[in-house]
């Protein structure tokens, strides 16, 4: 494990914690997707830029990195080890949504977004998430499965609770899983 994506099947599902918590233990720098996506007021970066922030990322020989940006997935996954999904249930993830909005209250942004994109909470995110919640599940788990059968040497983890996610960090020696999970 030293290139590793963490993706999730939602907002909320917790990919940045995670992403923060295995960096930790593995001593592998963490990149966050929307600190490469988002500008300053929550201006979305030129794609052109964006993808190109990517590839300087995915040439190093070790590193996490972190969000879905589907859009991107073959130029991460091309260069990936291991995909480590958290599939948490709807709900878990709408309750994060919720409860971070609040802890990053007043303007205040997280560590993993930029300066100047202060959380946020707005009906047509709320609608992203619970439109997409479902497909992406299903997609996610395809891409997935086909991603690991081209070369099964790489891993894929499916997380799907926060005991799982816990249980799996306590280890700290991370061995190889096999997709869909257990």
């Amino acid at each position: 494990m030293q290139r590793i994506m963490v993706i999730g099947v939602s907002a909320g599902a917790g990919k940045s914690t995670f992403a923060k918590e295995i960096g930790k233990n593995l001593a592998i720098p963490v990149y966050h997707l929307d600190r490469f996506f988002w500008e300053p007021g929550w201006i979305e970066a030129d794609k052109q830029e964006f993808i190109d922030r990517i590839r300087e990322v995915v040439k190093k020989e070790r590193w996490i990195i972190e969000g879905n940006y589907f859009s991107t997935f073959e130029e991460r996954a091309a260069f990936a080890d291991t995909i480590i999904y958290l599939e948490l249930p709807l709900y878990v993830c709408l309750y994060r949504v919720f409860k971070r909005r609040f802890q990053y209250r007043g303007g205040q942004t997280r560590p993993d977004l930029p300066e100047g994109c202060p959380e946020k909470i707005d009906a047509a995110f709320l609608h992203y998430i619970l439109s997409t919640y479902s497909r992406r599940k299903k997609q996610v788990g395809l891409l997935l499965f086909d991603w690991q059968q081209e070369d099964p040497s790489r891993m894929v983890i499916k997380l799907r609770n926060q005991k799982e996610i816990t249980n799996y960090l306590r280890r700290k020696s991370y061995e190889k899983s096999n997709f869909p999970g257990s």
